[in-house]
C-alpha cells in the first residue's frame, strides 16, 4: 500500500476545486480512518490511503465505520460525505458544503419563487439535455411527456445498439436483486448520479429542495441536475455494462461510471450548467462560492446590503460588534 507525505493542514485557498476533485469514492464492509490529511480505508485485505482533498464525494456504504478523525479532515477538506445502502441504492444523509457565499442560493431561491421563472429555468434544462429541440413555449406538461418519450426512445436505442434484451424500465425499491441486469446497471448508474449531482450542488452552496422539474422533495434540485445526463451518460453506460456481463452488475457499473465521469470532465461540466441555470447570462463567468472568505451583510431597504458586525444606529458607533 502506497502512503501520502504527512504536510501541514490545508487552509481553504489551498483547497482542491470541485471540478478537480476525484467524482466519488464508494467503500464498504472497512473501517474508516484517519492518516495526516489523507483518510484510510481498512478492511482484512489492507490499508487503502486516499488523499482527502482530492475526494469529491465519499459514498459510504452498508459494514462502514468512520472515526471521528476521519470527519474532521473531510470537514476541513470540504469533502462531501453520503451515506447510502446496499450498491449505493438508498441515500440517507451527508455533510458539508465547500462554498461560504449565499450567491447562487439566492439566485436559485429568486428564479424558483416565480412561477414564470421556475418554468423558464425547466425550459433551459431541457434544451441542455436535447439540445435540437425548442422547447419555447411549452407548458410544463408537455415538457414532461417530450421528455418521456425522449427516455423510452433512449432506451429503445441502446438496447438496439447493444443488442442487450430491453423489457421495460422495472425497479421495485428494496429489490435492487430483483431486476434483470440492465436494470440493476440502470439503477446503479441513476444512484451514483445523484450522490455526485448532491456533492455538486451542496458545494456550490446551492439547495438541493427547491427543484424547477422535482418537486415536494428534500433532493428535487439533486434529480433536476442528475437528470441532465441521464440519456447522454447513465442509460448508454448502464447497457454497455450489461452487454458485457450480467453478474457483478452494481460494482461494474460504479466503476464505469466513475471512469466516464473523469473523462468528460462532468463535474467540471455540472458546475457551469448550474451557474449557467440559475444565474443571469451576464454573471455566469463569475465563480461565486470559490471565494472562502466569510462575507455576512445586512439586508437594507431598496435592495441596498450593509455591513454587518456594526451597530447601525449611528453613522460613527463601532461598538456592537457580533458576538
Amino acid at each position: 500500500m502506497s502512503t501520502v507525505s504527512r504536510r501541514p493542514a490545508l487552509t481553504p485557498r489551498q483547497l482542491t476545486r470541485t471540478g478537480d476533485r476525484l467524482s466519488f469514492i464508494y467503500l464498504e464492509r472497512c473501517t474508516v480512518h484517519r492518516d495526516a490529511n489523507a483518510i484510510t480505508a481498512q478492511d482484512a485485505e489492507g490499508t487503502t490511503h486516499i488523499p482527502s482533498a482530492t475526494i469529491g464525494t465519499l459514498l459510504l456504504g452498508p459494514g462502514t465505520r468512520v472515526t471521528h478523525q476521519a470527519m474532521s479532515v473531510l470537514g476541513e477538506t470540504g469533502a462531501a460525505v453520503c451515506w447510502v445502502g446496499e450498491h449505493g441504492v438508498r441515500y440517507y444523509a451527508s455533510g458539508r458544503a465547500l462554498s461560504r457565499s449565499s450567491t447562487l442560493m439566492e439566485a436559485q431561491a429568486r428564479q424558483w419563487a416565480n412561477p414564470r421563472s421556475r418554468l423558464a429555468v425547466a425550459r433551459k434544462m431541457y434544451r441542455l439535455r436535447f439540445p435540437e429541440e425548442d422547447p419555447a413555449g411549452l407548458t410544463r406538461h408537455e415538457l414532461l411527456g417530450r421528455e418521456g418519450k425522449r427516455v423510452k426512445d433512449c432506451y429503445r436505442a441502446q438496447a438496439a445498439r447493444t443488442g442487450v434484451t430491453w423489457r421495460g424500465r422495472r425497479y421495485t425499491p428494496g429489490d435492487f436483486a430483483g431486476g434483470d441486469a440492465v436494470n440493476q446497471a440502470i439503477t446503479a448508474a441513476a444512484q451514483c448520479m445523484y450522490g455526485i449531482a448532491h456533492a455538486v450542488v451542496t458545494s456550490l452552496g446551492c439547495s438541493p429542495a427547491l427543484g424547477f422539474i422535482h418537486s415536494g422533495h428534500e433532493l428535487s434540485f439533486v434529480l433536476d441536475i442528475a437528470d441532465l445526463y441521464k440519456t447522454e451518460i447513465g442509460i448508454p453506460l448502464a447497457f454497455d455494462v450489461a452487454a458485457q456481463d450480467e453478474e457483478d452488475t452494481g460494482p461494474r457499473t460504479r466503476r464505469a461510471l466513475r471512469d466516464r465521469i473523469n473523462e468528460t470532465s462532468l463535474l467540471n461540466r455540472c458546475v457551469d450548467d448550474i451557474k449557467h441555470l440559475l444565474l443571469p447570462e451576464a454573471a455566469g463567468s463569475t465563480s461565486p462560492g470559490d471565494d472562502d472568505r466569510d462575507v455576512v451583510t445586512l439586508q437594507s431597504d431598496h435592495g441596498h446590503q450593509v455591513a454587518s458586525g456594526i451597530n447601525h444606529d449611528g453613522p460613527d458607533d463601532y461598538g456592537d460588534e457580533l458576538w
